[in-house]
């Protein structure tokens, strides 16, 4: 997979593009990491798995460093600057896909913050996958309306973004008309998905299953 540097509002950022070779109008996806001072960075298990579950599906898709993670210029600036990354790094793979008639965005934790703003920003992204969103720590109040369909997924033993504030978030997001949010809980799994087999691969699949389903509909 080419690694790839591409221009950020505060200097370069890194990142890993995954095209689908002969396919110009595959759909696209980006795939947004956890909390950069907490070790989130792109090569994260949760997002290192939904990029391949993205591409596996026939989707071209790009993950990449937030300002001040890896290889990626500038420092942490509590989320502003980093929704400003994901704007760029969205700019930077519709450049690169401009037949493409999908577009995609999840994010994990931190990620899926970011990934939900995003969303208000951008009226052409069609549908979203949100990982354990942290609804404990962050404001998403913002989703007033929330622009298109999507699936929150979280463990039941999550500690970190503990369920009961899941819950509350999908019930706000459910109030609203014109929308759809699916969500679902994988059994016994903490913030992470840590064990493989009994977390992560029951997750992915739920992504997979519920982002093909989507692709099968014409409505947001």
């Amino acid at each position: 997979m080419p690694e790839l540097i591409f221009p950020g509002p505060e200097g370069r950022l890194e990142g890993r593009y995954h095209p689908q070779p002969g396919k110009p109008d595959a759909p696209i996806a980006i795939v947004l990491h956890p909390h950069p001072q907490f070790g989130g960075t792109m090569n994260n298990r949760v997002v290192y798995n939904l990029h391949y579950a993205f591409h596996n599906m026939g989707f071209t898709v790009m993950r990449f460093n937030f300002r001040g993670v890896g290889r990626s210029q500038g420092e942490f600036d509590q989320g502003i600057g980093e929704l400003s990354d994901a704007a760029s790094a969205l700019d930077y793979l519709q450049a690169m896909n401009p037949n493409s008639k999908h577009c995609w965005v999840a994010g994990f934790s931190f990620g899926a913050w970011i990934g939900m703003q995003l969303l208000m920003r951008r009226p052409e992204i069609t549908g979203f996958i949100s990982v354990a969103p942290p609804a404990n720590m962050y404001d998403f109040s913002f989703l007033a309306p929330c622009p298109s369909s999507g699936l929150i997924v979280n463990g039941t033993a999550d500690r970190v973004a503990p369920p009961k504030d899941t819950h509350s978030l999908v019930g706000k997001l459910r109030e609203q008309k014109g929308i759809t949010i699916t969500h679902e809980e994988i059994e016994g799994a903490d913030h992470f998905f840590r064990d493989d087999e009994a977390h992560m691969k029951p997750m992915i699949e739920l992504v997979q299953n519920y982002v093909r389903r989507r692709l099968t509909e014409t409505t947001r």
